[in-house]
C-alpha cells in the first residue's frame, strides 16, 4: 500500500520501509521545541525523573516569546528557569529578549526546520513547518522533557486528508482566508489525528508566508500535522537558511487517503470567524458592519512580512479610527528590521497604530492588548476561544491582515476592497 508525505517521514524517522495508519512507532527527533510557558514544565519533569544530559544541544530550541519581555513577575521566574537550563545544558538554539521571535515564525527564519525532519514542540502550533514539507507537531510538556533527553518520541501513524487546491487567490485574499474556509468546511474536529496534505497545481500560487499561515492552523481542525510538497518556492526559501543535507518526499501514486477535498482558490473571498469557534465562518460581507474595539495584526499565524506588507497598504496614509485601537506584532526581530526597511513601521505608526517588538502577548490573553468586558477585537491570531484574549464576556473574530486592516480604519468588520 502506497504512502503519504507524513508517512513517509514517519517511516524514515523509525528506520522502516513502510508504516501503517494507527501503527505505534519510536521514531528519532530533528528537533525538540519549547517556550517559556511549556519548557519549564517539561525542565520539572527533566528534573524529576534524575536526567542528567541532553541528547543533542544542537537540536533543542527554546524561545523565549509568550510573556516577554517578561510581563509580570511569575513570567519573570518562568524564564529564569529557561535561562539557567540552557546555560547548564548549553542549549545552542536559546532566543531571549532582543533575538527571539515568535516560535513558529523564528524557526523557519533561523534555518531550523527543513523537509523530511520529525519535530515535536511543546506548543500546539508546532504543526507550522509542515509549510517546509516537515512532519511537525504539538506534544505536551512531558514528551518534551523525554524528547530532550533521548532524541525520541512514540506517534501513531495518522491516516490522511488529500486537499486538491486548484484556481489563484484572487485580490485580497490569503492563506488565512483559505484555512479559515478550510475549517469552516470541515469543522475543528474534522481531521481529528489526521495529516492535512495539501497538493494540487493551486499549491504553486501560494506564497511561502501563506503556506506558514495555513500548517499553523491545521490544529484548529484537529489535524496531527499540515504539510505542503516541497516546490520551487519551498527551495529558494531553504537556500541560505538550510546548509544541512535533507530529504524531500512525495506521496506514491497509490497512497490512501481517509477523505479527498478540493477547494478553488478562485473562487475564495475574504472570510473571518466568528466567535467561539475557529470554525464558526462567514465571508466578510456577512459580517461587515460589526463594531469592534480592537484590532490585532502579528503572532505565529500572521505576524510575518508578507502579512505587514498586506496590512500597511491598506493602513498607509489613512488613520485607524477613534475609539479603535490598532496593535501591530512583527513576528521576528528581523521581520521587523525588514518592515521597518520598507517603510511599513512608519505606516503603521503614522496610521496610529502601536507597534511591539516581537511577542505572542495578547493572542493567549498575556499582555499587549488584553481586552476588557464586552469589547470585540478582530484578530489575525489563531484562536477565538471564550476567554482567549481577556474576560470571557470578550469576543474575537479572526480575520487576514487585509481585514483587520480595513477595520482598524472604519471601526467595524469591513471588507478591503471598499476601503
Amino acid at each position: 500500500m502506497g504512502m503519504t508525505m507524513t508517512q513517509k517521514i514517519l517511516a524514515r524517522a523509525a528506520g522502516l520501509a513502510e508504516v501503517a495508519p494507527g501503527q505505534l512507532i519510536e521514531g528519532k527527533l530533528d528537533l525538540v521545541l519549547g517556550n517559556d510557558i511549556t519548557t519549564p514544565v517539561a525542565i520539572t519533569e527533566f528534573n524529576k525523573a534524575g536526567l542528567s544530559s541532553v541528547f543533542d544541544r544542537d537540536k533543542i530550541a527554546i524561545v523565549l516569546d509568550h510573556s516577554t519581555p517578561c510581563k509580570d513577575i511569575k513570567s519573570a521566574q518562568l524564564c529564569a528557569v529557561c535561562r539557567d537550563f540552557a546555560s547548564a545544558y548549553h542549549i545552542t538554539h536559546f532566543y531571549d529578549v532582543g533575538q527571539m521571535g515568535v516560535e513558529h515564525a523564528l524557526i523557519p527564519e533561523k534555518g531550523l526546520a527543513a523537509p523530511g525532519e520529525v519535530i515535536i514542540g511543546a506548543d500546539s502550533h508546532t504543526c507550522t513547518y509542515g509549510a517546509l514539507g516537515a512532519f511537525s507537531t504539538g506534544v505536551g510538556s512531558t514528551d518534551m522533557a523525554a524528547g530532550m533527553a533521548t532524541g525520541l518520541a512514540w506517534f501513531k501513524v495518522p491516516q490522511a486528508i488529500k486537499v486538491n487546491l486548484v484556481g489563484k487567490l484572487g485580490a485580497f485574499v490569503s492563506g488565512k482566508d483559505l484555512v479559515l474556509h478550510l475549517i469552516g468546511m470541515i469543522g475543528v474536529d474534522g481531521a481529528l489525528y489526521q495529516s492535512l496534505e495539501f497538493t494540487g497545481e493551486g499549491v504553486a500560487a501560494l506564497e511561502m508566508d501563506d503556506r506558514f499561515t495555513i500548517c499553523n492552523m491545521a490544529i484548529e481542525a484537529g489535524a496531527k500535522n499540515g504539510i505542503f510538497p516541497v516546490d520551487e518556492k519551498t527551495l529558494a526559501y531553504l537556500k541560505g537558511r538550510v546548509d544541512r543535507d535533507y530529504q524531500v518526499f512525495e506521496p506514491d501514486p497509490d497512497a490512501v487517503y481517509a477523505q479527498e477535498i478540493t477547494i478553488d482558490l478562485s473562487a475564495l473571498r475574504p472570510t473571518v470567524a466568528l466567535p467561539h469557534l475557529p470554525s464558526n465562518t462567514k465571508t466578510v460581507d456577512e459580517v461587515a458592519g460589526k463594531p469592534i474595539q480592537q484590532v490585532v495584526i502579528g503572532s505565529c499565524t500572521n505576524g510575518r512580512l508578507k502579512d505587514l506588507r498586506e496590512a500597511a497598504a491598506i493602513l498607509r496614509g489613512k488613520k485607524v479610527c477613534p475609539g479603535v485601537r490598532c496593535i501591530v506584532i512583527p513576528a521576528t526581530q528581523q521581520i521587523y528590521l525588514d518592515a521597518m526597511a520598507e517603510g511599513l513601521i512608519a505606516d503603521f505608526i503614522e496610521a496610529g497604530a502601536a507597534v511591539s517588538t516581537p511577542t505572542c502577548g495578547p493572542c493567549l490573553g498575556g499582555h499587549m492588548g488584553v481586552l476588557s468586558d464586552n469589547e470585540w477585537a478582530i484578530s489575525t491570531t489563531n484562536r477565538n476561544f471564550v476567554g482567549r484574549m481577556g474576560p470571557t464576556s470578550s469576543m474575537i473574530i479572526l480575520a487576514s491582515p487585509a481585514v483587520a486592516a480595513a477595520s482598524a480604519i472604519t471601526g467595524v468588520v469591513t471588507d478591503p476592497a471598499t476601503v
